[in-house]
Protein backbone atom coordinates (compact mmCIF):
# COMPACT_ATOMS: atom_id res chain seq x y z
CA UNK A 1 0.00 0.00 0.00
CA UNK A 2 1.39 3.48 -0.80
CA UNK A 3 2.39 5.97 1.87
CA UNK A 4 -0.94 8.65 1.45
CA UNK A 5 -1.05 11.71 2.97
CA UNK A 6 -3.66 13.95 2.79
CA UNK A 7 -3.01 18.11 2.87
CA UNK A 8 -4.64 19.85 5.89
CA UNK A 9 -4.87 23.85 6.07
CA UNK A 10 -7.24 25.37 8.36
CA UNK A 11 -10.24 27.45 7.04
CA UNK A 12 -9.36 26.28 3.73
CA UNK A 13 -12.28 25.14 0.78
CA UNK A 14 -11.94 21.85 -0.31
CA UNK A 15 -13.71 20.26 -3.49
CA UNK A 16 -14.74 16.59 -2.37
CA UNK A 17 -15.63 13.62 -4.64
CA UNK A 18 -17.27 10.47 -2.41
CA UNK A 19 -18.36 7.11 -4.01
CA UNK A 20 -20.47 4.80 -3.10
CA UNK A 21 -18.61 0.85 -2.74
CA UNK A 22 -21.06 -0.50 -5.42
CA UNK A 23 -21.54 2.25 -8.11
CA UNK A 24 -22.80 0.17 -10.96
CA UNK A 25 -26.53 0.73 -11.38
CA UNK A 26 -27.07 1.91 -7.76
CA UNK A 27 -29.19 4.58 -7.16
CA UNK A 28 -28.97 4.17 -3.03
CA UNK A 29 -28.24 8.14 -2.57
CA UNK A 30 -31.04 9.65 -4.94
CA UNK A 31 -33.39 7.22 -2.96
CA UNK A 32 -32.52 7.79 0.23
CA UNK A 33 -31.53 11.64 0.12
CA UNK A 34 -33.61 12.78 2.83
CA UNK A 35 -31.45 9.78 4.92
CA UNK A 36 -28.79 11.91 3.36
CA UNK A 37 -29.75 15.24 4.43
CA UNK A 38 -30.42 14.38 7.28
CA UNK A 39 -26.56 12.70 7.64
CA UNK A 40 -25.36 16.00 6.42
CA UNK A 41 -27.41 17.96 8.97
CA UNK A 42 -26.04 16.05 11.83
CA UNK A 43 -22.37 15.80 10.59
CA UNK A 44 -22.48 20.14 10.64
CA UNK A 45 -24.40 20.64 14.07
CA UNK A 46 -21.03 18.17 15.37
CA UNK A 47 -18.72 19.51 13.23
CA UNK A 48 -19.39 22.77 11.67
CA UNK A 49 -18.71 23.78 7.98
CA UNK A 50 -20.16 25.31 5.19
CA UNK A 51 -21.10 23.54 2.24
CA UNK A 52 -20.91 26.12 -0.74
CA UNK A 53 -21.36 23.50 -3.59
CA UNK A 54 -23.37 19.83 -3.92
CA UNK A 55 -24.62 17.54 -6.26
CA UNK A 56 -26.12 14.24 -5.27
CA UNK A 57 -26.04 11.49 -8.33
CA UNK A 58 -27.40 8.02 -7.76
CA UNK A 59 -24.02 6.30 -6.83
CA UNK A 60 -21.72 9.43 -5.47
CA UNK A 61 -21.50 12.93 -4.59
CA UNK A 62 -19.46 16.13 -5.41
CA UNK A 63 -19.16 19.31 -2.97
CA UNK A 64 -17.36 22.21 -1.75
CA UNK A 65 -16.85 22.61 1.75
CA UNK A 66 -15.39 25.94 3.10
CA UNK A 67 -13.96 24.54 7.07
CA UNK A 68 -13.74 27.05 10.05
CA UNK A 69 -11.04 29.40 9.95
CA UNK A 70 -8.92 27.19 12.26
CA UNK A 71 -10.52 23.85 11.45
CA UNK A 72 -8.63 21.36 9.00
CA UNK A 73 -10.50 18.04 9.72
CA UNK A 74 -12.46 17.24 7.07
CA UNK A 75 -11.54 13.74 7.23
CA UNK A 76 -13.47 13.57 10.60
CA UNK A 77 -16.40 15.17 8.57
CA UNK A 78 -16.91 12.99 6.05
CA UNK A 79 -16.27 9.62 8.80
CA UNK A 80 -19.18 10.52 10.81
CA UNK A 81 -21.39 11.60 7.72
CA UNK A 82 -20.83 8.14 6.01
CA UNK A 83 -21.13 6.41 9.71
CA UNK A 84 -24.69 8.23 10.35
CA UNK A 85 -26.12 7.77 6.79
CA UNK A 86 -24.78 4.42 7.06
CA UNK A 87 -26.68 3.57 10.30
CA UNK A 88 -29.91 5.15 8.70
CA UNK A 89 -30.08 1.80 6.49
CA UNK A 90 -31.38 -0.99 6.81
CA UNK A 91 -28.21 -4.03 6.11
CA UNK A 92 -28.33 -6.27 3.76
CA UNK A 93 -25.39 -4.79 1.23
CA UNK A 94 -22.74 -7.11 0.06
CA UNK A 95 -19.71 -6.83 2.37
CA UNK A 96 -16.35 -8.12 1.75
CA UNK A 97 -14.45 -10.14 3.92
CA UNK A 98 -11.94 -7.29 5.08
CA UNK A 99 -14.70 -5.26 6.05
CA UNK A 100 -16.76 -8.30 7.71
CA UNK A 101 -13.13 -8.44 9.81
CA UNK A 102 -12.97 -4.50 10.44
CA UNK A 103 -16.73 -4.62 11.45
CA UNK A 104 -17.95 -1.85 8.33
CA UNK A 105 -20.58 -1.77 6.07
CA UNK A 106 -19.89 -2.10 2.15
CA UNK A 107 -21.94 1.02 1.56
CA UNK A 108 -19.34 3.73 0.91
CA UNK A 109 -15.48 3.72 -0.96
CA UNK A 110 -13.05 3.46 1.84
CA UNK A 111 -11.13 6.79 0.87
CA UNK A 112 -12.99 9.85 -0.99
CA UNK A 113 -11.19 11.89 -3.18
CA UNK A 114 -10.57 15.90 -2.19
CA UNK A 115 -8.77 18.95 -3.97
CA UNK A 116 -7.68 22.12 -2.25
CA UNK A 117 -9.38 24.67 -3.71
CA UNK A 118 -6.62 27.48 -5.19
CA UNK A 119 -8.21 30.39 -5.97
CA UNK A 120 -11.29 31.92 -7.20
CA UNK A 121 -11.13 30.69 -10.57
CA UNK A 122 -10.45 27.25 -9.43
CA UNK A 123 -12.91 27.66 -6.96
CA UNK A 124 -15.44 28.33 -9.84
CA UNK A 125 -14.56 25.78 -12.06
CA UNK A 126 -15.46 23.22 -9.48
CA UNK A 127 -18.26 24.86 -9.06
CA UNK A 128 -19.74 24.58 -13.06
CA UNK A 129 -18.01 20.81 -12.40
CA UNK A 130 -20.27 20.38 -9.49
CA UNK A 131 -23.52 21.41 -11.41
CA UNK A 132 -22.68 20.04 -14.74
CA UNK A 133 -22.03 16.86 -13.39
CA UNK A 134 -25.80 15.46 -13.58
CA UNK A 135 -25.44 15.99 -17.70
CA UNK A 136 -22.19 14.44 -18.31
CA UNK A 137 -23.34 11.46 -16.28
CA UNK A 138 -26.80 12.26 -18.56
CA UNK A 139 -29.56 11.94 -15.85
CA UNK A 140 -30.66 15.28 -17.38
CA UNK A 141 -30.34 17.34 -20.50
CA UNK A 142 -29.89 20.77 -18.51
CA UNK A 143 -28.52 21.19 -15.29
CA UNK A 144 -31.83 23.16 -13.80
CA UNK A 145 -33.56 19.43 -14.33
CA UNK A 146 -31.63 17.76 -11.67
CA UNK A 147 -33.64 18.17 -8.48
CA UNK A 148 -30.33 16.96 -5.92
CA UNK A 149 -28.57 19.88 -6.49
CA UNK A 150 -27.37 23.64 -5.19
CA UNK A 151 -27.87 24.88 -8.62
CA UNK A 152 -30.85 26.48 -8.05
CA UNK A 153 -30.12 28.03 -4.77
CA UNK A 154 -27.79 30.15 -6.90
CA UNK A 155 -30.63 30.16 -9.31
CA UNK A 156 -32.79 32.02 -6.63
CA UNK A 157 -29.72 34.00 -5.28
CA UNK A 158 -29.39 35.53 -8.87
CA UNK A 159 -25.72 34.59 -8.81
CA UNK A 160 -26.50 32.06 -11.81
CA UNK A 161 -28.90 32.33 -14.48
CA UNK A 162 -31.82 29.21 -14.53
CA UNK A 163 -30.44 28.48 -18.45
CA UNK A 164 -26.71 28.01 -17.37
CA UNK A 165 -25.35 25.02 -18.61
CA UNK A 166 -28.86 24.73 -20.64
CA UNK A 167 -27.02 24.95 -24.28
CA UNK A 168 -23.34 23.92 -23.90
CA UNK A 169 -20.90 22.20 -21.87
CA UNK A 170 -19.58 24.37 -19.09
CA UNK A 171 -15.75 25.38 -19.18
CA UNK A 172 -15.02 22.28 -17.07
CA UNK A 173 -11.65 20.98 -18.57
CA UNK A 174 -8.96 19.66 -16.35
CA UNK A 175 -11.28 19.12 -13.37
CA UNK A 176 -10.76 15.84 -13.09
Amino acid sequence: MTDYRRLYIPGASWFFTVNLAQRKGNRLLIDNVDLLRKAFAYTQRRHPFKIDAVVVLPDHIHCIWTLPERDSDFSTRWNVLKGAFSKSLEKGERVSASRKSRRERGIWQRRFWEHCVRDQENYSRHMDYIHWNPVKHQWVNSVKDWSYSSFQNYVKQGIYLENRGSVMPLDIEGIE
